[in-house]
């Protein structure tokens, strides 16, 4: 049978494409996750591409679409729109081949993202508080300005670089069974889908986007490319309204399963990569070790893509913080305490015998109608999961205390 997409995936080269970046971006190994195979009963694997230079895979589609335009395009000048990874490999490669380049971001564009895009001497403009807004400026500056537009998912030359990532995986773990690969846009999972898919017909593609931003999936369960009225979700390296309709042909080709997450569940496998691999990934780079605790199969060798790593320390404090409270490890409660002396005690050695540390605790007299009679103790602590939170929970109202959870 063949595949419509086919128009666009005939042309892909993907060896090609990987010699041309053979002095540019890293083969970033695999790691296998010992953490993530126990908890998911499958051999869970990494490819850590927010290891890779500018933090984050983009690297490879902008590189290899600058480096195949013609001198003509070059000597114009290029401009891209971009939440940030793309921005800075488009920046970093057209540094690289002396090309000038503009690059519009978002507004809501993490710091991180916006001055590691200037530190490589291209034009940085904000515009609109999403993607899709900032991509409609940049399609207006290149017509005024008569410069080559460089597309971080509709492009054919940028999906061919992104799918060198498949390549690698395959070349690295050849008997795979699944790769979960985020999705945006749908430029790096078309990539790899193809890539994948050559070497091994076989081999099961399953595509992560957030729930507040699954453009791919409700426009392949509507049958045509949808764009949605909002997008709301952590994960701002994905949050896109409409994916391309090229991207759209390949993944209704070639990618076998779409899962969605919620940003809690992304904060909790934020927080498993931090501790049990010491790697910093961000949102979007979370969103499929997320999926991969949702699918079917069992006893499979499962690689994730780790698509970036540009996070700035205020989200991360704030990720890490919310994913703590996703995972049960640190909780909340407030507590109405007779007014009389060693109350508070009787709280602390409760939660002791539970083996609950605690974080604060704020004892307020003015929280209360009387003030003689009650108080409202409020304590933030540490537990082990939820199981644990739901077990000191009990034991308070075993002992005669009515407990309110804050978070």
């Amino acid at each position: 049978m063949v595949r419509e997409s086919s128009k666009f995936t005939d042309k892909l080269d993907f060896l090609k494409a990987s010699e041309r970046l053979e002095s540019v971006a890293k083969k970033t190994n695999i790691i296998y996750s010992e953490k993530f195979s126990k908890l998911y009963n499958n051999e869970v694997y990494l490819k850590p591409e927010n290891l890779q230079k500018t933090g984050a895979f983009k690297i490879r589609g902008a590189y290899n679409k600058i480096s195949k335009m013609s001198e003509e395009d070059k000597e114009k000048g290029i401009i891209s729109a971009s939440a940030g990874n793309h921005a800075q490999g488009v920046a970093y490669s057209a540094n690289k081949l002396g090309v000038k380049a503009t690059i519009v971001m978002p507004t809501t564009t993490p710091l991180i993202k916006v001055e590691g895009t200037k530190k490589y001497g291209v034009e940085v403009v904000l515009y609109g508080d999403v993607y899709d807004e900032a991509y409609g400026h940049a399609l207006k500056l290149s017509d005024e300005r008569g410069l080559v537009f460089v597309h971080p998912f509709e492009d054919i030359d940028v999906i061919e670089g992104q799918g060198t990532i498949g390549l690698e995986i395959l070349q690295q773990l050849p008997s795979c069974d699944i790769i979960i690969v985020p999705i945006g846009g749908g430029g790096l999972i078309s990539g790899v889908a193809v890539a994948a898919k050559r070497m091994n017909p076989n081999i099961k593609i399953i595509g992560a986007e957030p729930e507040g931003a699954s453009c791919m999936k409700q426009s392949l369960e509507s049958g045509e490319v949808v764009c949605l009225n909002t997008v709301s979700t952590i994960a701002d390296g994905v949050a896109v309204k409409e994916p391309g309709k090229m991207t759209y042909e390949i993944v209704k080709d070639y990618v076998d399963e779409i899962i969605t997450v919620s940003d809690y569940e992304t904060m909790e496998a934020f927080i498993e990569i931090m501790e049990s691999h010491k790697l910093i990934a961000e949102s979007s780079g979370a969103l499929p070790l997320a999926a991969a605790r949702k699918i079917k199969e069992k006893g499979k060798k499962v690689c994730c893509i780790v698509s970036g790593g540009n996070i700035d320390m205020v989200s991360i404090s704030s990720m890490v913080q919310k994913g703590l409270v996703a995972k049960g490890r640190v909780f909340g409660f407030s507590i109405l305490l007779p007014d009389r002396p060693g109350e508070l005690v009787n709280v602390a050695k409760i939660l002791a015998e539970m083996g609950a540390n605690v974080i604060e605790v704020q004892h307020n007299q003015f929280r209360t109608l009387d003030r003689l009679q009650d108080v409202v103790l409020e304590v933030h602590a540490e537990a082990n999961g939820h199981d644990h939170i739901h077990k000191i929970i009990d034991y308070f109202y075993e002992k005669g205390y009515q407990v309110k959870m804050t978070y």
